[in-house]
C-alpha cells in the first residue's frame, strides 16, 4: 500500500451484452474488498469495442449492479469519452521512445506468421517497425494508416505476487510489442486499462483467470509510465452444470435473468460469494458479514462449479427469512408478469402458507396464482381422485361449507370432518380430490388454511364443477 493512500476497487465490464455471472462475481469480490478496508469502489464501462457496444447493454449492466446491491463510490466512468487522455499519453510515450508507429499490412503480417510457424518458431511481432540504435526504417508506405505498438522490454522476467495464485513469472520473451492504439486511434484494451487504472488510483485488481496472459504487458506498461502497480488476483473460471466454462457465448443467464426468475439478491450474493471463497463452514450469510470477513485470503485457485440446486437450497433460505410484505411485492410482480391482476393486500395473507416450499418467487406466485385466476387440473389427477366413490362426498362437503356463516380455518376443518364422518372416507380421500378440483393440484399445504385463503364463493363454484 505504500504507493496508494487508500484501497480502491474497480469493475470493468465491456457493454457487449448482460452482466454475465462471472463478472458479478468479481464486481462482488472487488467491492467487498473495498468495503473492509473502508476503501473505494468504481464501475467503469469499457465501450472501446464501438462495433459491439449498446447502451441496452449499460443499462443492463447498471440494473444488475443496483439489484444485487453493490453501490459504487466513482462511476460509471466511460473510456469512449477519454479519448483525448489516451491520446497524450501515447504522443508522449511515443516522444519518449516507449511506443512507436508501425506501418505492417495485415497481409504482411499473415506472411510474417506463416514464416515463422514454417520454422517451428513461435508466431511474435518481430519488431520491424521498433527504432533501434543503428537501425534504418523503411520509409512509410503512402496510405498506410499505422497502429502504435508498445515498446515491450526485449530481456527479462514479469513477476507479480498474485492474490489468488501466488508468485508468477513470464520471460518477456515470450510476449512481443503490443499494439496499444488501432489505426483509427482508438486504444486497445491492454492500453486502457492501464490508464485508467493509473488515473483512477486502483490499488487491487480482481479478475478472472483469462486476464493472467495480460497481465505481464500490463505490469510493462505501468513501469513504462512510471505509474504505481496495483496488486493482481485473478478468479478462477465458474464451471456450468456440463463442465466447461460459463461465458456469454455459451448461453450462460444473466444476472438480470436469475431477478426476473424470481431470485432474490441476498441469495444470489450468497451463493456467489461462495463460488471461490469461503469463511470456515459458513454457507448462508448477509453482505454485511460478508464485508467483515472478507479480507483476500481463502480465495480458491481451483475452479468453481455452478450448482442449481444449491443456488435453489441458499435463495430458499432468503425466501423463508425476508419480510412478508416485501416477499408479497414481489409476488404481485411476477403474477404481473404472467399476465394476473392481484393487490399487495390480497397476496400478503397468502405467503406465509406458501414460502417455506419454494425456492424462488417465481415458485411462489405459481402457488398463489390459484387465488386469482382460473386452475386446469390435469386429466390424469382428474381420473385418479374425481371418481365415482368420491363425488358424493364432494356434493356433501359443497353444501357444508355454502352453510357456513364464518369462514374460517376452524369452520372450514369442521366442515371436513362432519363430511368424512357422514361418508366413512378418510381424510386423504376426501382432502386431496378437493385439492384438485380448487387448487388443481393434488398437493398442498393444510387444506384447510388454504382454502380459508379462498374467497369461498370460488371454492365452492370449483367444487361444483364435478
Amino acid at each position: 500500500m505504500s504507493s496508494f493512500d487508500k484501497i480502491r476497487t474497480r469493475i470493468a465490464p465491456s457493454p457487449t451484452g448482460f452482466l454475465h455471472l462471472g463478472t458479478a462475481r468479481t464486481a462482488l469480490y472487488s467491492w467487498a474488498y473495498a468495503r473492509h478496508h473502508g476503501g473505494e469502489f468504481v464501475l467503469r464501462i469499457e465501450d472501446t469495442d464501438v462495433a459491439r457496444s449498446s447502451q441496452d447493454s449499460v443499462d443492463q449492466i447498471i440494473a444488475a449492479m443496483n439489484w444485487l446491491g453493490l453501490s459504487y463510490d466513482e462511476g460509471p466512468i466511460y473510456q469512449m469519452q477519454r479519448l483525448d487522455r489516451y491520446q497524450a499519453v501515447i504522443d508522449q510515450m511515443i516522444a519518449d521512445g516507449k511506443a512507436y508507429r508501425c506501418y505492417a499490412t495485415p497481409e504482411e503480417l499473415t506472411e510474417m506468421r506463416e514464416a515463422q510457424k514454417a520454422r517451428g518458431e513461435k508466431t511474435l511481432y518481430d519488431r520491424r517497425w521498433r527504432p533501434e540504435p543503428g537501425k534504418v526504417l523503411p520509409t512509410p508506405p503512402e496510405g498506410v494508416k499505422p497502429v502504435v505498438r508498445f515498446a515491450n522490454p526485449v530481456e527479462g522476467d514479469v513477476t507479480w505476487n498474485d492474490l489468488v495464485k501466488g508468485p508468477i513469472t513470464i520471460n518477456n520473451r515470450e510476449i512481443d510489442d503490443l499494439i496499444i492504439a488501432r489505426t483509427d486511434g482508438v486504444p486497445t484494451y491492454n492500453f486502457a486499462v492501464v490508464v485508467d487504472d493509473w488515473d483512477m488510483r486502483i490499488s487491487h485488481v480482481f479478475r478472472g483467470d483469462e486476464h493472467v496472459n495480460n497481465t505481464p504487458w500490463q505490469i510493462n506498461i505501468f513501469n513504462a509510465l512510471g505509474a504505481p502497480l496495483p496488486s493482481f488476483g485473478h478468479l478462477p473460471i465458474i464451471l456450468g452444470d456440463d463442465g466447461l466454462k460459463l461465458s456469454k457465448r455459451r448461453g450462460a443467464v444473466s444476472v438480470m435473468d436469475y431477478a426476473a426468475n424470481g431470485y432474490l439478491p441476498e441469495g444470489m450474493l450468497n451463493y456467489l460469494a461462495r463460488l471461490g471463497w469461503s469463511h470456515g463452514d459458513d454457507e448462508l450469510f448477509s453482505a454485511e458479514q460478508m464485508v467483515s470477513w472478507f479480507d483476500g485470503s481463502h480465495l480458491s485457485k481451483s475452479p468453481a462449479q455452478w450448482d442449481p440446486a444449491k443456488l435453489d437450497w441458499v435463495n430458499g433460505h432468503y425466501v423463508k427469512q425476508i419480510d412478508e410484505g416485501r416477499l408479497a411485492g414481489l409476488v404481485v410482480e411476477q403474477l404481473k408478469a404472467k399476465g394476473i391482476e392481484a393487490t399487495l393486500e390480497q397476496v400478503q395473507p397468502k405467503v406465509g402458507l406458501f414460502k417455506d416450499r419454494c425456492a424462488t418467487v417465481a415458485v411462489l406466485a405459481d402457488w398463489l396464482a390459484m387465488y386469482f385466476a382460473p386452475v386446469a387440473p390435469s386429466a390424469e389427477d382428474l381420473a385418479a381422485h374425481i371418481t365415482d366413490a368420491v363425488r358424493p362426498a364432494l356434493v356433501a362437503l359443497a353444501e357444508r361449507l355454502s352453510a357456513l356463516t364464518e369462514w374460517s380455518k376452524a369452520a372450514i376443518q369442521q366442515a371436513l370432518k362432519e363430511t368424512l364422518t357422514a361418508t366413512g372416507l378418510k381424510m386423504p380421500q376426501l382432502a386431496v380430490p378437493v385439492r384438485v378440483l380448487v387448487c388443481g393440484r393434488a398437493q398442498t399445504p393444510s387444506v384447510d388454511a388454504v382454502l380459508e385463503q379462498f374467497d369461498k364463493k370460488k371454492v365452492l363454484e370449483r367444487l361444483q364443477a364435478v
